[in-house]
């Protein structure tokens, strides 16, 4: 599955909470393109925004009608105690550390989602956490839902890697650095695709720059 990765010891030891900074970038986004055709279309649809909370997104999204929810896994991993063990769990102690963590860190009170905003999160994650995490997107997600995740295409180095996207009213995302969290791995296709094995109708788009984008349905 990996290109390259540091040891789950050196991930964990980055983590650090991420706060978005520098300016904003603009990128063309086929995929955010058609997840925000697709949300116009829908009834009310509850959206789930992961990552560093983006007001810009907020704003936008409620004005759309949807209903948002902001999980940040990665502050999480850092900062919450059910985090620390995910991440640093024996392996005996691993499954029920990461169910634990999944429990608190994904917990919608039984709502369901028609979309989720996955963005570049399966860059950063711990291996262990990355299948735990798309299952659970799977079962809190509404039959017909959608899901957008970008990946990139060769490992970048420092502390901007991290980003936090910002959402327009166009075919176009802005793209700002984050700090702390070191890109632990690089996706090929296939990959993403084994991943998201438990979705169908999988829709994988290149793109110009560094990042390849997705689109999996419920």
């Amino acid at each position: 599955m990996l290109f390259k990765r540091k040891t789950e010891g050196e991930a964990a030891a980055a983590f650090k909470p991420s706060t978005p900074s520098g300016p904003r970038v603009s990128r063309n986004s086929s995929g955010w393109k058609a997840i925000l055709q697709f949300l116009k279309e829908a009834d009310s649809p509850v959206v789930m925004d992961v990552g560093p909370a983006s007001p810009t997104n907020v704003n936008f999204l409620t004005s759309l009608g949807c209903s948002i929810y902001l999980p940040d896994p990665m502050h999480d991993l850092a900062m919450t105690d059910a985090g620390k063990a995910a991440t640093n769990a024996a392996p005996e102690d691993s499954a029920a550390a990461i169910q634990q963590f999944l429990e608190e860190s994904f917990n919608f009170s039984g709502r369901a989602f028609d979309c989720v905003l996955l963005w570049d999160t399966l860059d950063f994650l711990p291996e262990p956490l990355v299948q735990p995490i798309v299952d659970k997107l799977h079962a809190v997600m509404k039959p017909g839902g959608k899901v957008l995740s970008l990946y990139r295409s060769k490992m970048e180095s420092g502390a901007g890697t991290h980003r936090r996207f910002h959402v327009t009213d166009s075919g176009s995302i802005e793209s700002q650095s984050g700090a702390g969290y070191p890109q632990v791995r690089v996706l090929q296709n296939r990959n993403v695709e084994k991943i998201f094995s438990a979705f169908h109708s999988p829709r994988l788009m290149l793109a110009t720059d560094n990042f390849r984008e997705a689109i999996f349905t419920r």
